[in-house]
């Protein structure tokens, strides 16, 4: 008896837990994702074209043409990106410029071209950019967000940069 009564209290725990998953509302960003439900190809309209209370400073760069024909004009470097309340980082592309965006404090909101809702990043988030993406990010918090940024610069990309 006692061992059935453990089994219906599982049961129910299970049912519960399972239901307080299926009650998060959709429309949101997780975790620094698109909803599956929000992923669009033309999901953004550009945003923001201008810089705004934002610093960006190139930390290390790495001048990949040793590496070969493939990698001449290129580079590797590291960023540190700091967007105060209400700055902006302006829309540019990634098609020709990857790029792994760690969140090291602070929050921003991204408005990302694949997705027709604003994504929220925290604190310890890491996004990557690469392909047919274009985007912007504003910081509406009340504190500075501090980015790290590692990227591949080619001299084409450099070209249209805008940050």
């Amino acid at each position: 008896m006692n061992f059935d009564l453990n089994a219906k209290r599982l049961t129910l725990a299970t049912v519960l837990t399972l239901a307080s998953f299926t009650a998060i509302p959709t429309g949101y960003a997780y975790a620094g994702e698109c909803p599956a439900d929000q992923i669009a190809e033309n999901g953004m309209q550009p945003g923001e074209m201008m810089p705004k209370n934002v610093t960006d400073d190139v930390i290390s760069s790495i001048d990949l043409a040793s590496k070969g024909d493939a990698w001449k004009n290129s580079a590797l470097r590291m960023r540190k990106l700091v967007v105060q309340p209400g700055g902006v980082v302006p829309w540019h592309s990634h098609e020709a410029r990857p790029a792994n965006i760690l969140i090291v404090s602070g929050s921003i909101t991204e408005y990302r071209s694949t997705c027709k809702v604003p994504i929220e990043h925290k604190a310890g988030d890491v996004t990557a950019e690469f392909g047919m993406l274009s985007h912007w990010w504003k910081n509406n918090g009340s504190e500075p967000a501090v980015l790290y940024s590692a990227d591949i610069l080619t001299s084409e990309a450099q070209k249209h940069e805008s940050m």
